[in-house]
C-alpha cells in the first residue's frame, strides 16, 4: 500500500512561512558617554563579537565598527558568513489516553516556544482524548497497531511509509502504551523520545505505566519521584535518559497527589526537551550519553 493511499482522508498539512529578516543596511547610534568617545578617538576601529538566535547555525566571524572621530559611525561587515535557518522541525505525537503532554507541546508550538509543528497523532485508541483533541485541532490521525478489533490500523511497515511522507523529524510517545517495533526505531534512530513518570531506571519496564508507577513509588518509601524523558529502544523504559526533574514524595501522599506533581513537571519538561531537539541543541557524549546544550550558553550542558 502506497504511503499517500494510506493518508487519504487526512487534514491538509500547512506550513508556517519563516519570516525573513531585512536586507537594510544596518544602522546603529553609538554611545553618548565622553569616555567612549575618548577610546573612539585613540583608536582606529573597535570590533565587537557577534551574536545570534539559536534557530540559527552557522560559524559568524567578526562585525567591526570602523570610526571616524570626525565623522559619523559606519557599520562594515568583514569576513562575515551568513547563517544558515533551522528548518521548523516536524513531529509526530503517539497516545493512548487523554493526551495532556500532546496538548502541552502542541500549544507549545502554536505560541511559538517550540520550532516545530506537530504533523500527525499516532493512536492505539482512536476514540481516546488524545485522539479527539487532535482532530478538533485538524491534525491528522492514524491508528496502530492493526489487530483483530482494528483491522484499519497500519501494520509496522505502513506506519514506517506513512510517517516518511509526512517527511515527519522525530517521534514523541505521549502516554503511548504500546511496545514501539524494530522497523520504527531502525527508521528513526536517535529520534524518538519516551515520557515516563518516574525516575527512570527505577520503577520502569513492563507493567509500569499510569498509576501503578506511583502506588509503587509511595510503598516503597522513595522520598523522591518525577518525570524522565529518555530515548526508545526495542524494550520498555531502556533507553538513554535524556532530562529528568526530582518531584519530592510527601510522607501522607496518595497515589493521585503524587501523579499530579509529576503530571505538572512533565507538561514544562517535555516542551523544554521538544524546544531544544527542534533547535538542534541535543548532543551526544563519546560514552553515548546524550547532553542538552543551553540556549544562551553553548558550553553548558544539562
Amino acid at each position: 500500500m502506497e504511503a499517500q493511499n494510506l493518508l487519504s482522508g487526512f487534514f491538509p498539512n500547512y506550513k508556517i512561512p519563516l519570516t525573513r529578516t531585512s536586507k537594510k543596511p544596518f544602522s546603529c547610534s553609538l554611545p553618548s558617554n565622553p569616555s567612549f568617545h575618548s577610546l573612539l578617538q585613540s583608536h582606529n576601529c573597535v570590533s565587537f563579537k557577534t551574536h545570534y538566535s539559536p534557530c540559527f547555525k552557522g560559524s559568524l566571524k567578526k562585525i567591526f565598527f570602523c570610526v571616524n572621530a570626525s565623522e559619523n559611525a559606519v557599520l562594515e561587515e568583514k569576513d562575515y558568513k551568513r547563517p544558515q535557518v533551522v528548518k521548523r522541525k516536524k513531529l509526530a505525537v503517539f497516545v493512548s489516553g487523554g493526551g495532556s503532554n500532546f496538548k502541552s507541546i502542541h500549544d507549545a508550538c502554536f505560541e511559538g516556544l517550540v520550532h516545530g509543528d506537530i504533523v500527525v497523532l499516532v493512536t492505539n485508541k482512536p476514540d481516546c482524548g488524545g485522539a479527539e483533541y487532535a482532530k478538533n485541532k485538524e491534525i491528522p490521525v492514524v491508528l496502530f497497531p492493526r489487530t483483530k478489533d482494528a483491522t484499519d490500523g497500519l501494520s509496522p511497515s505502513d506506519l514506517v511509509a506513512a510517517l516518511r511522507s509526512l517527511e515527519v523529524d522525530f517521534i514523541l510517545l505521549a502516554g503511548y502504551l504500546k511496545l514501539i517495533p524494530a522497523e520504527l526505531i531502525r527508521a528513526y534512530p536517535r529520534s524518538i523520545l519516551n515520557i515516563h513518570p518516574s525516575l527512570l531506571p527505577a520503577f520502569g519496564g513492563k507493567g509500569y505505566y499510569g498509576m501503578k508507577v506511583h502506588k509503587a513509588v509511595i510503598a516503597s518509601g522513595a522520598r523522591y519521584s518525577g518525570p524522565t524523558i529518555h530515548f526508545v529502544d526495542e524494550h520498555y523504559d531502556t533507553g538513554r535518559i535524556l532530562a529528568q526533574r526530582v518531584v519530592p514524595v510527601l510522607a501522607n501522599d496518595t497515589a493521585e497527589e503524587l501523579a499530579a506533581r509529576v503530571l505538572h513537571e512533565e507538561h514544562q519538561l517535555y516542551v523544554e526537551v521538544t524546544a531544544a531537539l527542534c533547535e538542534e541543541r541535543l548532543i551526544w557524549r563519546e560514552d553515548g550519553v546524550p547532553l542538552i546544550q543551553n540556549r544562551g550558553n553553548p558550553n553548558e550542558y544539562s
